[in-house]
């Protein structure tokens, strides 16, 4: 299974979110073990970035993208993909924008604590709690 990871349930890693941190390191952790092939969108990545070097510092905010980068591939974004995101029923762009990486990289689901934000999605979206059962549901794969 491909899934893309939202930007905050990286960020609940990351930053040792209460009391998302479990879930969100559960499916990150399911990630890095090779259990489901994971993406983050580019924006996401520099979105981390931004937000944990204002939090933590720059050499943690490397450390934590190096960190991603080990274990996820990045669904690019393009002129096309931002053009698509401006027209979808999306309330925020950045949603959309995460919408379209996810299609572009054939993700097969959406994992974010917002729900909500992906109403209008092509694609399943799920909690970490959720997608955490979905998977043990199916099995190894």
């Amino acid at each position: 299974m491909r899934i893309l990871v939202d930007t905050n349930v990286a960020l609940d890693v990351i930053l040792e979110r209460s009391p998302f941190l479990p879930n969100s390191s559960r499916v990150l952790g399911a990630v890095d073990r090779g259990e489901v092939e994971g993406f983050l969108c580019s924006t996401t990545v520099t979105t981390i970035f931004y937000v944990t070097r204002k939090q933590s510092g720059g050499p943690a905010a490397r450390r934590a993208i190096a960190t991603l980068l080990g274990y996820f591939d990045v669904a690019a974004i393009d002129r096309a993909a931002l053009r698509r995101a401006l027209h979808l029923d999306f309330e925020d762009f950045e949603d959309a924008v995460i919408h379209e990486a996810a299609l572009e990289a054939k993700a097969d689901a959406i994992v974010t604590r917002n729900p909500s934000h992906f109403r209008a999605s092509a694609l399943p979206v799920y909690t970490p709690e959720e997608f955490l059962n979905v998977i043990r549901r199916s099995g190894p794969a």
